[in-house]
């Protein structure tokens, strides 16, 4: 039997594997419900259980299909609130349309704004995520938002599994990332590369190329720290460029592994010893398409964060030693 205000977790159709490890870990079952479309698109949901009063998590990510999947969360929330939750937490690991966070160009659309709009009006009451790719998307929200790290599992990964990372140098792949690999660098105490995308050439169709800015990578271990990887057009050009350059071996830790227009078996032909990617992303089928993908699982991250949201204590302590002396956990 469960108690008033007791963690209930809900999940859609986008990641179904990381809501049951994430409720796992938290011995609680997931609430049995359904999310199917009817024959025009529209989405249909269904919630068997009581949810009056109790504090209700959703987990839903925005991976392939993000307009599905977002709708699917809208709905969720919308049931739950009308069906007299407590509180409502969306838990979404890959935020939706996190890349449109500003207006860099006329008429362009702050999509990631809208997104943060319409959680709130469809009833949502707090958000958990991980690793935005720009954190000011926070304050798009008039509700509290937790932005998680995959970095504590990432540097202990570099640690267990990386030979030779005393001597690494940390790269980031655009001046974007600067911030995020430095901070990186600065806790293994390595130093620290900056590379730039460019054409070769004044004309649009001149191919692209890479060039280093800031650091020598030349006889060290390259490991290329980003938060999100999609066509893999700047993960090519950057581990060529690595290794043309003289790097002993290339790395590449990437926090999100969207993968939607990789061809992801031509990884395995760049000059990389692995591509690590987290499960915040279902990766099951490009596990299989290429042997150097390895899979951080979050899971454990994630549900800590709700247990602790739950009981009302700080989740602080997921950003610092307490998730880095925690084992790492590969898919």
């Amino acid at each position: 039997m469960y108690h008033n205000n007791s963690i209930r977790i809900l999940t859609g159709n986008s990641h179904p594997e990381l809501a049951q490890a994430v409720a796992d870990r938290l011995n609680v079952p997931l609430v049995p419900c359904t999310v199917k479309k009817f024959s025009n698109g529209e989405i249909d949901v269904k919630i068997f259980e009581s949810v009056r009063d109790e504090d209700v998590f959703i987990i839903q990510s925005g991976c392939a299909d993000a307009n599905d999947n977002l709708m699917e969360l809208l709905i969720l929330i919308s049931a739950c609130k009308t069906a007299s939750a407590r509180r409502i937490t969306a838990v979404i690991p890959c935020f939706p349309y996190a890349r449109m966070d500003k207006k860099d160009k006329s008429r362009a659309p702050i999509t990631a704004k809208l997104v943060a709009n319409m959680l709130v009006v469809a009833g949502c009451d707090h958000v958990i995520t991980m690793d935005l790719h720009a954190s000011q998307i926070q304050g798009f929200f008039d509700i509290p938002v937790d932005n998680l790290f995959s970095e504590p599992l990432m540097l202990s990964y570099i640690k267990r599994y990386i030979e030779g990372w005393k001597d690494a140098i940390i790269v980031s792949p655009d001046a974007g990332g600067a911030k995020r690999t430095t901070a990186v660098a600065d806790k293994l105490g390595v130093e620290f590369a900056l590379i730039n995308r460019k054409r070769d050439g004044r004309k649009e169709d001149a191919p692209e190329k890479m060039e280093i800015l800031v650091g020598d990578v030349k006889d060290k271990v390259a490991i290329l720290v980003d938060d999100m990887i999609d066509t893999g057009v700047t993960l090519t050009l950057a581990a060529k460029t690595l290794h043309e350059k003289g790097a002993k071996s290339v790395h590449a830790l990437i926090s999100h592994g969207l993968l939607a227009e990789t061809n992801v078996s031509l990884i395995d032909q760049l000059p990389l010893e692995q591509l690590v990617v987290t499960n915040t992303i279902p990766q099951t089928s490009n596990k299989k398409a290429c042997s150097k993908l390895t899979v951080i699982d979050v899971s454990s991250t994630i549900a800590e964060s709700i247990r602790r949201t739950h009981n009302g204590e700080s989740i602080s302590l997921l950003f610092g030693e307490w998730a880095e002396s925690g084992n790492v956990d590969l898919l």
